[in-house]
């Protein structure tokens, strides 16, 4: 029969190695002048690692051929070039945040020409659209106001965009996203740039993308807060 200070002696050998390399890695961090404090929250995720989750993972649709469709009304006041611009910015948006390989998305040209040749083009549906391309998924985002006023006698150029924005399913006519509404409002805004109206809309059309796109994958936390999206308390 062992006795009790020969069971404590076993236990103290076996938990040795883990006491040296605890001691060990506070050695560390008293060196390079960090509290001690820090190693209780050594494992805590960072803002990159935490996640939002998606309200739709566009990401789980292996192999589908997504269509980014931008309809702004002739009536809007907008730049002529704002169609391509926020195009453009969502497919940016799709290949470098979400990871779309460019082969599963529409470059704008190919849109463009087929609005051209169409002459029924503002007849038809986003599905029709996307049937008629060959996409799988539609992203439709429709704007709905534009608006770019110059402040006071100054150089500033305030400016905001509004749209609305959903996913449709193009053999099923399924909207995937949002789950509720009938679309999804963006508004996005920017006050004091100085860089012309090109950059104005450049800029919102990169916003709105953003804003858009973030609800599709899960989006780390540090990035799912757009600085040009519009709020009820900052506008």
């Amino acid at each position: 029969m062992k006795h009790k200070h020969q069971k404590i002696g076993i236990i103290l050998r076996l938990l040795w190695p883990a006491l040296v390399a605890g001691t060990a890695i506070a050695g560390l961090f008293l060196q390079s002048g960090c509290s001690p404090g820090i190693i209780a929250v050594f494992g805590t995720p960072t803002g990159s690692e935490t996640k939002i989750p998606a309200e739709y993972d566009i990401t789980l649709q292996k192999g589908q051929k997504i269509l980014v469709l931008v309809d702004v009304s002739s009536s809007l006041k907008a730049h002529p070039n704002l169609r391509f611009f926020l195009t453009d910015a969502i497919n940016k948006a799709l290949q470098q945040q979400l990871k779309i390989k460019p082969e599963f998305l529409f470059d704008y040209d190919k849109i463009a020409d087929y609005r051209s040749e169409t002459s029924d083009f503002t007849m038809l549906s986003p599905e029709q659209v996307g049937s008629a391309l060959g996409a799988d998924l539609v992203l439709y985002v429709v704007v709905g106001d534009y608006r770019v006023t110059q402040e006071g006698d100054s150089a500033y150029l305030a400016a905001s965009l509004d749209a609305n924005a959903s996913l449709i399913k193009i053999d099923t006519g399924q909207k995937l996203w949002p789950a509720v509404e009938a679309s999804r409002l963006i508004q996005v805004g920017c006050e004091s740039e100085r860089r012309g109206p090109d950059v104005v809309a450049i800029r919102l059309a990169s916003a709105a993308a953003r804003c858009i796109t973030r609800y599709l994958y899960n989006c780390p936390k540090n990035t799912f807060k757009i600085s040009d999206e519009r709020t009820s308390m900052g506008w």
